[in-house]
């Protein structure tokens, strides 16, 4: 085998080990929730993360291999195959495949996202395999090959909805390309985009069925841009994340390769029938339209760091095929930065050598000391008398549920769980409200919630990440809306943390 093969086989066993050692972060708690009462839609996300888990923990059981255990494996997986899309769009530029797949690897958006499982994770995964399609359609002229294009675009979507650029990018050039204008004369094409509508179908109905809440949920993100004025600060936060999570070296490297696709295209949206700019073109359409539309959105609103990690399997194989030797000196440099902070990243969070505090120390905010917590919060709710654990933040819920004794209830009230088919607490009884000092402003949404004068902290070796006031609260009828979370199996516990 090659050393990038053996290299790619070395980073998915180490992300595998990392899955196994490294706690559950909130968000993943709370897609692990999903996964015990699969629904065709919920409201912050479609369904593909919940389907994933679930596939993990049935053959893992419910430990924070078996929920991230199809990370590390759709990581290597799409890494092959987007090798393989860059060796059939540039095939005059020989082993640049791997070079692509070794920039996308080498950012931290990724080198975490292998490891944590997130909507994220599915979705770059459908996107990956998309591209490979695309790829292979350029290639070969084969029209069969819109068939998996429209079905691994459907099964993104049902990712994730920011997957919406991906068809913005084939409409784009398909419109901008003469020779791929074509294709509309094929049924494939059509065939194709029926095949996506039947994989996001499920998800249409079930917010049809449910006023439409995650499509206004997350549609209104999208409809906040410029509503306060036009501003820099998100633009700012933007482009700073974006240096940090590609790492600063490939984030210019896809820069630059994007613009480079672009002035290789132009003898493509003039007609002119090369192979070559049709190519360029794709990769363009790919990254660049998203990328202006979430600028634009900066100028609004804040845009999330891990949003623009769609567009990086195309600018990659654009950094890693489509620019000059000047640039190509910049690959290797780029993959020893981004190996070098992610290795640090994946130190911190299992070791934490260095004892950083929580605004500097994202693995320490998301990641640590859950399990003494967990336990000191089982302490105290004996110590009460009470009866459950309950919790106003979806997240802290969540992870409350998965780590607790088995046996103990774990009630979470917010108004996202009346869309979930979970058991309603039962009345009458007594339990413990935890909430976050730094999240919890004002009064907690429980009536008649008293405070118990009981402070908890999460800490990690002695750095603190956050405290916790405790509240004495009681179910009864008409309460906001609650549910009674799932439990995992007594075998299955959440390791150090």
């Amino acid at each position: 085998m090659s050393v990038w093969a053996w290299a790619l086989l070395g980073a998915t066993a180490l992300r595998l080990a990392l899955a196994a050692a490294v706690p559950l972060a909130p968000d993943e708690a709370y897609y692990w929730v999903w996964s015990r009462g699969l629904q065709p839609g919920y409201l912050d996300h479609p369904p593909m993360v919940a389907l994933w888990i679930r596939a993990g923990t049935a053959l893992l059981g419910e430990t924070p291999l078996g929920i991230r255990l199809l990370g590390p494996l759709s990581v290597a997986l799409g890494s092959v195959l987007l090798a393989r899309a860059a060796a059939a769009l540039v095939p005059d530029r020989p082993g640049c495949g791997p070079w692509a797949a070794a920039l996308l690897n080498a950012t931290l958006a990724l080198g975490v996202g292998a490891v944590v499982m997130t909507p994220d994770t599915p979705l770059l995964f459908f996107w990956t395999l998309a591209l490979w399609a695309l790829a292979r359609l350029h290639r070969d002229g084969d029209a069969n090959w819109w068939l998996l294009v429209g079905l691994a675009a459907g099964l993104a979507l049902a990712s994730k909805y920011t997957a919406a650029l991906l068809g913005l990018g084939i409409l784009l050039w398909l419109l901008a390309s003469p020779p791929a204008r074509r294709w509309f004369r094929s049924w494939q094409l059509w065939a194709g985009g029926a095949l996506a509508l039947a994989a996001f179908a499920p998800v249409l109905a079930w917010n049809a069925a449910h006023d439409w809440a995650s499509f206004a949920k997350q549609g209104g993100r999208a409809g906040d841009a410029g509503a306060g004025g036009l501003t820099l600060r998100f633009l700012g936060e933007l482009v700073a994340g974006q240096f940090g999570l590609a790492t600063p070296l490939v984030f210019v490297l896809c820069v630059a390769g994007s613009v480079a696709a672009l002035r290789l295209a132009r003898p493509a949206t003039r007609g002119e029938r090369t192979a070559a700019a049709s190519a360029a073109l794709l990769l363009a359409a790919l990254a660049v339209p998203g990328a202006l539309l979430l600028l634009w959105q900066s100028l609004g609103s804040r845009v999330q760091g891990n949003w623009p990690a769609i567009l990086y399997p195309a600018a990659g194989i654009a950094a890693a095929c489509l620019l000059g030797p000047r640039w190509q000196r910049l690959r290797a440099p780029a993959l020893a930065l981004g190996a070098a902070a992610t290795a640090f990243v994946y130190l911190q969070a299992v070791a934490a050598p260095l004892p950083l505090p929580r605004r500097t120390d994202p693995t320490l905010a998301r990641l640590g000391g859950w399990d003494e917590f967990a336990a000191a919060v089982e302490s105290a709710r004996v110590t009460a008398g009470a009866a459950f654990v309950a919790a106003e933040e979806y997240g802290l819920a969540s992870g409350l549920a998965y780590r607790l004794p088995p046996g103990v209830p774990v009630v979470a009230m917010d108004a996202r769980w009346r869309f979930f088919a979970l058991p309603a607490p039962a009345p009458g009884v007594t339990g413990v409200l935890v909430r976050s000092e730094r999240r919890g402003e004002g009064p907690p949404i429980w009536p008649g919630a008293v405070p118990l004068g009981t402070t908890l902290v999460r800490a990690r070796r002695g750095v603190e990440a956050e405290r916790y006031r405790l509240w004495r609260v009681e179910t009864a009828e008409g309460l906001p809306p609650a549910a009674r979370l799932p439990r995992p199996e007594p075998a299955a516990r959440s390791g150090g943390g």
